[in-house]
């Protein structure tokens, strides 16, 4: 370096100094360095002296040492930026680069001056002007690699400044990565890879991000024992150089790469056979000399170089099947010496892979053979798939041999640095390439060689020379001669191909390989090794296990295979087991019984497992060796096992006496002259360990007992699992034991993740930056003493995945990290306080458990998956019993035993339990060989990743599942008062301690006195009836257009002026008056289309002070629902007159409906009114006041009823409400005042025109204001949605009506476009609980060029009781989205939170502010104080436009619902709706110039009736439904219903195929328990089109609930989540508590339908609220009928831990404890009650309703579910809590209770929760009364059970819908 500029010479003394200061690490050193002289123009020209050699004592210049190995393999891709910012590099500067070093002369060999430069791996941005001067390519067909098109070149990349080739990583060449196959290949669409499934990163280290934890502060700082770290193991050396075993005078050092070794071996070996090949029968199929496979690569290299436009580096693609490895091996060589990079691909069948690889290295040549490029081709047709794109295909086999002209030598090689690319899947499936280069294949290859050359061979000591040759050049002595290897591994990727093919090639020995099937056949792999003479076997354990137990089985089948040919194993001395962990058992076998047996002297030594990376390119990390020097690891390499209070401590190897070893015919080469022979051995003998089994649960490596005693004493130390070790790590490798977690270097004796380092490993993926740096060089951190910063450990290692141990320097694997299951344990110490902590098992013990002690097991894996934030254990069996194949050959299916596959299933889990203290969550069955497989060598295995991921998208073809929550699920939360829910005085006192001081949540008023028309400027107060001021508007504005009709074309029907209106209202009024006879006060039913006919009799019937009742016409298909609610209708309110128009008419009077209105009228014993129709009444000219039909003054009063509206549940249960003159004008009254209404802007009327806003704007508002009113049919929009938009545009409308499903409907059918919206200032939607948050959006994205405004879409809360009580009409703001924490909403806490920060918070839309004259509260329904903001409540309204009563109602509890007053103000009269939600402030700039405005919005969350409480937890079913529904892609949108009946949860899941529901069940139970908590009971299955809907397609809760209770529901399977165990005492012999299925088919399911069997299994099972017991939750209640007791849910040694709150609360309340009488009976007689589970109803109309009708058809479960004793539940409470009599809700004659059973009244029921009922509802009697042969019309009315006479079936059900199942115990 005599030339080194002054400058340069100065930085590096500089750069000295800080070295020798320490104010910089070496490695920093170096880089710096490497980055000065690069920048200076030079290369790395000195080889850095010191680290480790592989090859010569001597410092060898064409290898650089270890700092600079691993990531030196990717010293191309360091190679910098894209040419596009130098586009005309010059070829001289290339000597500078470092990716030239390795090519021979340092200089490209090839130069190709004629042609342009071009990228070297990328496409070029500039087009290709000037033609190619390539020979012709061997275009075929679209397939051919044009070169027009592809533009690659090479070796013209810009120098870059900072080279550094150790840490380079494939980050800083971007650039070389920077397009792959355009935008196809994602690879993190594919998963990524290193998030959680792999690398979990906890807070306090992240090696994803690689960044150091955070400071600790003193508290923190870790106790001086836990700074003992593991450092790691430094590398040993390979004590000699390594030459070629054919020519001791040539180093194998002069190699630069494989493709050169090639030649000299086709040179100086060339009649030696490189390959045989045999079938899976040992029959020779091929075989090649060295001259042959170095021509055939040759000449293969000739023809990519002349004929393929390829440049160096460039990727080629080779497709070979496994049997084609001569083939292969000469492809691989071809592209070694071509220099271009070689991308194997093995699993031809996987186009997907294959694709996705041609891809993603951007391959556009693929080689392969005849047959396989045939095979592809039909494979291809067949599947109808489309061939690779720009992939040109040669055949190799074609090629023939490479013949030189005279003279000519061959051409000089040119490598790129990389080698090959290896494309393997990680466990979790995700493919992933790692690139290899000729650097690394070198390391590997002299690693290899020196291990196996060292291994001692058999033969006795010679004095023959070992230089003699024979004939063919083969050494006779046999001193350094080659090996013969006998393989039946894949030779095209992994250990296989570098053991196959590249060693083969490096030490020119000669493969033997065989087909993997031949091992199978008795005797034939000993008769091959006999035959062949191996010397190194290279095996798996599958193929050794079949090998060896077949001759244990029968030993003559292998000794007779071929006669005169007796086995002889002799020259064996190594047979390589590829595998992750060792068998020890196995290799004792194996040594013991087949190699000394068939005749090898040292098989205890042979036996050598080896320990490979599969996903990281195959290479060996460890395998025992006979190299020596283990002393320089570092490590202790003795360990003490001698104090038992030591024991498991590592201590300072002891030295023993030196006794000479006596001669045994080979060196040790140790280079340590003498030593002891037990130590020598132990060095060298395959380590055994038996270790602690429970210790390893905590990651604690305790030592039982080592080597030979460790093998004695396995089999009989029960708490021990023996570990046999692979060796040191090989030479040149550096290894650490790290915290996978963590990061930091693991402790001595801990299990950590072993990271490796080392010249011989890969340096990255390809094309995946973000996963190089994570895995192939992540950093390990420890602390130094005293410093609370964690230091960087050097060098970078590659996480290799596997979790193990190091002792006595040997490497110790337990499995993968994957294979790692962790449980949370948590216990309660002596001193009372809790603890948890993580356990460990690994997969392999549990599968070898499970095989050893369940029978029928065929095989099984298991996984944990992470829920509710912990890992919950799954295991999966594949069992003979699981499978329906049929028995014959086109016999029928087998149907399966489920009670066999349940006990498998329970046996599982105790044999885990037992054994391993592993509380298993679920365990799923399937048939054999259903779960998804991984291939290694050629045998499929479970591939336990892809099992979860298929398990986690419910895709596992699973016919079985058995779960056991109680175990294994420990953080359920529960509330702080878990009897009394979230409204008891508890839970509300601890909410107002929290949230004080608070403002209190109620609105202010808008209290509109006076309301002026503005067409005449007179005070609309002035009228008190509607009829008033038709009469008004009449005389006023005479000829102006009041109601016009427009059909769905748009056209205009004849318009009626005032003066006509008032007239056909008056010929309406005569008619009913005149001869229909009606007089004031007689009900008469409208049921008309909608149309004007409508509007003349409303106003007709409230002129002549008629009580209208409007309802919408039948639906022809839904007769069964429409027939029995129109005659109760007609029943309960007497009514006198049906009146019709010609439509209506025409529809009753058809067959059908008239013969169903009939037969059910007899049945009811109903009589049917007349119908009347008023189309076409007797013509009047006179007007309403001319014939003296006026309103009688008494008609007006308040409370006098007018218009009855009723409503009708999804489930068809009725609510009326009543409508006095006051109400309605004080409805029109808020309408107008709200939305500014005028008479310049029509009305229009047209959905849903019988009830509420539809109504009002249908019949009123055109009146009330004086414009005109447009009508459109529902029918008529039906067909033709524009039509109603037209209407909006032409008539310039600036309020209307819609709801969800007219605007979804309209939104589906036709596009928004054609009209303008731009005058519609307000569409109100209306939405009677919590609005859906996706219909603003929709609709204005849709509506977005029409110009509707996006203020114009409004929300609107619609109640029966209002039909508006909030509205965003001119709130002029978009809708308010809040995300709520689901934790605080479910104890009744408002908590805003945001999507980031809270991946699972509830996403809301406010329903907009109060409107006129109207005032909300939200109030403690039960304490009645108004609530703090922070809580919701329920929503109070007291407005003008509330109604007053609900109708013909006489229940207390009704009038209730009208007279809500507050605690804090009693003076005012509030409506209760029944419905959950909150007021929100906001500020808004929508005030002049920008102003902020105030605003308080409301938020609706639900009803509180359909709400259901676990744990003193407040859950909303709707929720809960949108979790499960997106759950999994086979569950039908909308399909899913949650509920409670018989004290369990109960899911019910429409779903749309029947296969494998038992798959889906986790998938369900685990979205319900991740995202609310809780653990269902029951998952029922329905299949499609079997759910029960309304019309609108909402969904029937109550008929889903009765339909459950009454066992009527047609489900296909049914699921008991919770287990059985407890209630064992319950059941009957042969149910499964696995499934049970009322369908007898259960979709490969088990079917039990023993309904008793059935019925009490449900009822046996405690919901998770406070189970009867009042057991703390996480607590299993035993199922003896007698004693409710309670036991730990873990079923291990460590007890089950109290929720703080819960003692809390027992500590407060001592009488929570006492209240457990023995005896459920006694209990009642006491007059006292087991506090028990305490239920919400599932539907707020069901069991809330109080029922008013007078029907004798009443039926008696129906009573039941609303009433029942509650005299002792009443006894239960606290004494101040006082609650209203419960009988009343459910009894009209005040004996309603009278039915229940002695002894139950209510029994099991805790402090019951105030639910608001609904009004007047009534279930269909379609499902109920008119099933043929069911009880007709008598008082029983017992729906169906009475044809059995089965009463106490009967009353059990209605028992169970009241959560009375704890009762049934004792009865």
């Amino acid at each position: 370096m005599a030339e080194l500029s002054p400058e340069l010479r100065q930085k590096l003394d500089e750069l000295d100094r800080e070295l020798e200061e320490g104010d910089i690490t070496q490695k920093g050193y170096q880089k710096r360095r490497t980055q000065l002289l690069s920048q200076f123009g030079f290369g790395d020209l000195e080889s850095k002296i010191g680290g480790l050699r592989v090859h010569s004592p001597d410092d060898d210049p064409s290898y650089a040492p270890r700092e600079d190995h691993r990531s030196a393999s990717l010293a191309a891709l360091n190679a910098g930026a894209s040419s596009s910012q130098n586009p005309q590099a010059p070829y001289e500067n290339i000597e500078s680069h470092p990716a030239s070093l390795l090519a021979p002369g340092g200089l490209v060999a090839e130069q190709r001056p004629n042609i342009r430069q071009h990228d070297s791996l990328f496409l070029s941005t500039t087009p290709l002007n000037d033609a190619s001067t390539r020979s012709g390519t061997m275009v075929s067909g679209d397939y051919a690699f044009n070169p027009e098109q592809q533009y690659f070149g090479y070796a013209d990349q810009p120098q870059q400044n900072a080279y550094d080739s150790r840490t380079g990583t494939l980050l800083d060449s971007q650039a070389y990565f920077s397009d792959f196959a355009g935008q196809s290949y994602d690879p993190a669409a594919t998963g990524e890879y290193g998030g959680p499934q792999r690398y979990s990163s906890s807070d306090a280290f992240s090696p994803t991000a690689a960044m150091a934890p955070p400071m600790l502060s003193g508290s923190d700082f870790p106790p001086p024992n836990a700074l003992e770290f593991l450092m790691p193991l430094e590398p040993r050396e390979v004590p000699f150089a390594i030459y070629d075993p054919h020519d001791e005078n040539t180093p194998m050092s002069n190699f630069d790469n494989i493709a050169a070794v090639l030649r000299h071996r086709g040179r100086t070996a060339a009649k030696l056979p490189a390959y045989w090949v045999l079938d899976s029968k040992g029959k020779e199929i091929a075989s090649i000399t060295w001259d042959k496979l170095a021509m055939r690569a040759e000449k293969v290299a000739q023809v990519i170089r002349d004929k393929s436009s390829l440049y160096r580096g460039d990727r080629v693609a080779l497709v070979y099947r496994d049997t084609e490895i001569i083939d292969f091996a000469i492809a691989l060589l071809g592209c070694f010496i071509a220099g271009v990079v070689a991308v194997p691909i093995n699993d031809l069948q996987d186009y997907a892979k294959l694709s996705l690889i041609l891809t993603s290295t951007q391959a556009h040549l693929a080689l392969t053979t005849d047959n396989n490029l045939k095979a592809f081709q039909r494979d291809i047709t067949a599947q109808k798939l489309n061939w690779p794109k720009g992939v040109e295909w040669w055949k190799t086999n074609e090629f023939g041999s490479y013949h030189p002209k005279k003279n000519d030598d061959v051409p000089p090689l040119s490598v790129p640095d990389l080698a090959y690319i290896e494309f393997s899947r990680a466990p979790t499936g995700d493919l992933r390439g790692v690139v290899l280069s000729h650097r690394t294949i070198m390391h590997q290859m002299a690693c290899l060689t020196a291990i196996v050359s060292t291994a001692p061979g058999n033969g006795p000591a010679d004095t023959f020379n070992k230089t003699l040759r024979d004939k063919n050049g083969r050494l006779i002595g046999g001193g350094t001669s080659s090996e013969t290897l006998l393989s039946y591994l894949d030779a095209r990727q992994g250990i296989g191909m570098i053991l196959g093919v590249l060693l083969t090639v490096y030490g020119g020995h000669t493969t033997v390989w065989m087909e993997s099937k031949a091992v199978e056949i008795p005797g034939l792999y000993a008769h091959l090794i006999t035959k062949y003479k191996p010397t190194v076997m290279v095996a798996d354990y599958p193929g050794l296990k079949r090998a060896a137990y077949n001759y244990q089985a029968d030993p003559m089948a292998t000794r007779n295979f071929k006669k005169g040919m007796e086995p002889n194993f002799q020259t064996v001395k190594l047979c390589l087991i590829d595998t992750l962990t060792v068998d020890s058992e196995f290799n004792e076998l194996l040594s013991d019984r087949w190699f000394r047996p068939l005749r090898n002297t040292r098989a205890r030594e042979i036996v050598a497992p080896m320990l490979c990376l599969p996903e990281h390119g195959g290479m060996v990390i460890s395998v025992r060796d006979w190299l020596g020097g283990e002393e320089r690891m570092g490590c202790p390499l003795k360990l003490d096992l001698g104090r038992e209070n030591d024991k498991g401590k590592e201590k300072e190897k002891e030295k023993e006496e030196e006794k000479p070893t006596p001669p045994n015919g080979f060196s040790t080469l140790l280079g340590q002259g003498t030593t002891s022979t037990t130590e020598e051995r132990a060095k060298t003998e395959l380590g055994e360990v038996l270790l602690d089994r429970e210790a390893l649960k905590t990651n604690e490596v305790v030592v039982v007992a080592l080597g030979e005693e460790a093998r004695k004493r396995a089999s009989n130390e029960p708490g021990t699992i023996r570990i046999g070790a692979f060796g040191y790590p090989i030479p040149d490798a550096t290894l650490a034991i790290v915290d996978p977690e963590t990061g930091l270097l693991a402790s001595p004796n801990t299990v950590g993740e072993i990271w490796v380092d080392s010249p011989s490993l890969s340096g990255g993926f390809w094309a995946l930056p973000k996963h190089t740096e994570q895995i192939f060089h992540a950093r390990p951190y420890k602390f130094e003493p005293g410093d609370p910063t964690p230091t960087p450990v050097e060098p970078e290692f590659l996480r290799t995945g596997l979790l193990g141990t190091v002792i006595e320097g040997k490497v110790f694997v337990l499995g993968l990290y994957e294979d790692r299951i962790r449980q949370k344990v948590e216990w309660v110490d002596d001193g009372g306080a809790e603890s948890s902590d993580h356990r460990y098992f690994f997969v392999q013990h549990i599968v070898v458990s499970i095989m050893k002690n369940v029978p029928k097991i065929f095989d099984c894996s298991a996984f944990d998956v992470f829920v509710n934030e912990e890992h919950l254990p799954v295991v999966v069996l594949e069992s003979q019993a699981a499978s329906t194949a049929p028995a014959a050959n086109g016999g029928p299916p087998r149907q399966l035993d489920t009670a066999l596959l349940d006990s498998l299933a329970e046996r599982c889990m105790d044999v885990l339990m037992q054994e391993h203290n592993l509380r298993v969550y679920c365990v799923m069955i399937t048939a054999p060989n259903a779960l998804p497989r991984v291939l290694k060598n050629g045998r499929r295995e479970i591939g336990n990743m892809l099992c979860r991921r298929e398990f986690d998208l419910g895709n596992l073809p699973c016919v079985h599942v058995k779960f056991a929550v109680e175990h294994a699920v420990l953080n359920l939360p529960v509330g702080i008062d878990p009897v009394g829910g979230i409204w008891s005085p508890m839970a509300s006192d601890s909410r107002e301690e929290l949230l004080s001081p608070a403002d209190k949540q109620y609105s202010g008023i808008d209290r509109r006195e006076v309301v002026i028309d503005d067409r005449t400027s007179t005070p609309l107060n002035n009228f008190s009836s509607i009829t008033d001021l038709i009469h008004w508007r009449v005389a006023r504005q005479p000829e102006e257009l009041s109601f016009c009709t427009i059909d769905g074309r748009g056209k205009e029907g004849k318009g009626v002026t005032w003066k006509k209106f008032d007239m056909k209202v008056a010929a309406v009024a005569v008619y009913l008056k005149n001869k229909v006879k009606l007089r004031a006060g007689d009900h008469v039913v409208l049921m008309y289309t909608h149309s004007e006919e409508f509007v003349f009799a409303v106003h007709a019937c409230i002129s002549l002070g008629l009580i209208v009742i409007p309802v919408a016409p039948m639906d022809q298909n839904r007769l069964p629902e429409d027939v029995p609610a129109f005659l109760h209708l007609i029943s309960d309110y007497r009514v006198r007159a049906v009146l019709v128009n010609q439509d209506v008419d025409h529809l009753l009077k058809t067959k059908t409906v008239a013969q169903h209105i009939k037969q059910t009228a007899q049945v009811l014993k109903v009589a049917v009114p007349g119908t009347y129709n008023t189309s076409k009444p007797p013509k009047q000219n006179s007007g309403l006041r001319d014939l003296g039909i006026t309103m009688d003054p008494a008609w007006v009063q308040p409370g006098y009823p007018v218009i009855i509206w009723t409503y009708w549940t999804p489930d068809q249960r009725r609510i009326a409400v009543q409508l006095g003159h006051d109400t309605i004008l004080g409805m029109c009254k808020v309408q107008k005042e709200t939305c500014q209404m005028t008479s310049s802007r029509p009305v229009l009327g047209c959905v849903r025109s019988t009830t509420g806003l539809g109504f009002i704007h249908t019949c009123l508002m055109g009146i009330y204001i004086g414009t005109p009113t447009y009508l459109l049919s529902p029918v008529e929009f039906a067909q033709n949605p524009a039509s109603l938009f037209l209407i909006l545009s032409r008539y310039k409308i600036k309020d209307t009506y819609a709801t969800p499903q007219m605007l979804d409907h309209a939104m589906n059918m036709m596009p928004g476009k054609g009209f303008t919206l731009h005058e519609l200032k307000n569409m109100m939607i209306s939405a009677d609980g919590r609005p859906r948050v996706d219909v603003f959006q929709k609709v204005r994205m849709h509506f977005a060029a029409t110009g509707l405004d996006r203020t114009a879409i409004n929300t609107v809360y619609s109640h029966v009781l209002n039909p508006m009580i909030a509205s965003r009409s001119y709130m002029c703001i978009e809708p308010i989205e809040l995300w709520l924490d689901p934790k605080a909403l479910r104890r009744g806490l408002v908590y805003v939170t945001d999507r980031e920060r809270d991946p699972k918070a509830l996403l809301v839309q406010d329903s907009g502010m109060v409107p006129v004259s109207t005032q909300i509260a939200i109030v403690n329904p039960e304490s009645r104080r108004l609530c703090s903001e922070g809580e919701y409540g329920e929503i109070w309204v007291d407005s003008e436009a509330c109604v007053k009563a609900f109708y013909g109602s006489k229940d207390v509890f009704d009038a209730e619902r009208f007279d809500g007053r507050t605690v804090e103000d009693p003076s005012i009269r509030y409506v209760r709706t029944g419905d959950l939600g909150f007021l929100h402030s906001v500020r808004r700039p929508i005030g002049p110039g920008g102003a902020l405005v105030d605003m308080q919005v409301l938020f609706v969350l639900g009803s509180i009736g359909e709400t259901f409480e676990i744990n003193g937890l407040s859950h909303f079913p709707m929720d809960i439904e949108a979790s499960v529904e997106r759950c999994h892609r086979n569950i039908v949108p909308g399909g899913c219903a949650i509920f409670q009946a018989g004290g369990l949860v109960v899911v019910l899941v429409e779903v749309a195929r029947k296969a494998y529901l038992a798959s889906i069940v986790p998938v369900i139970v685990n979205a319900i328990l991740n995202d609310h908590q809780i653990v269902v009971d029951i998952v029922a299955f329905v299949n499609k089109g079997d759910f029960p809907r309304s019309r609108l397609g909402e969904k029937q809760r109550g008929k889903i609930l009765a339909g459950w209770v009454s066992r009527r529901m047609r489900t296909i399977a049914q699921f008991a989540i919770k287990d059985m165990d407890r209630d064992a005492a319950l059941n009957p012999p042969g149910t499964s508590s696995g499934e049970q299925s009322s369908g007898g088919q259960g979709g490969g399911s088990g079917t039990v339908t023993d309904a008793s069997g059935e019925q009490q299994h449900r009822a046996s099972l405690g919901s998770f609220r406070s189970s009867s017991g009042g057991a703390a939750p996480g607590q299993a209640v035993t199922a003896a009928p007698t004693m409710t007791t309670t036991t730990s849910s873990l079923r291990n040694f460590e007890r089950a831990p109290q929720i703080p709150e819960q003692r809390e609360l027992e500590q407060q309340h001592p009488q929570y404890q006492q209240q457990q009488p023995h005896d459920p009976a006694s209990a009642h007689a006491l007059g006292t009650a087991t506090p028990g589970p305490v239920e919400m109803p599932a539907d707020e109309n069901e069991i809330t309703a109080v029922d008013n009708d007078q029907t004798p058809t009443k039926n008696r479960h129906q009573q039941q579910q609303q009433g029942g004793g509650t005299e002792a539940a009443e006894s239960a409470l606290p004494r101040d809590f006082q609650l209203p009599d419960f009988d009343r809700f459910g009894r009209e004659d005040g004996g309603g209770g009278s039915d229940a059973k002695p002894g139950s009244s209510s029994a099991g029921q805790g402090p019951p929760q105030i639910r608001l009922p609904g009004v007047d509802g009534r279930e269909s009697l379609g499902d109920w009364d008119l099933r043929p042969g069911s009880g007709s019309g008598s008082g029983s009315g017992n729906g169906g059970a009475g044809k059995d006479g089965d009463d106490d079936d009967w009353a059990r059900d209605a028992y169970m819908s009241m959560n009375l199942a704890g009762t049934l115990a004792g009865k």
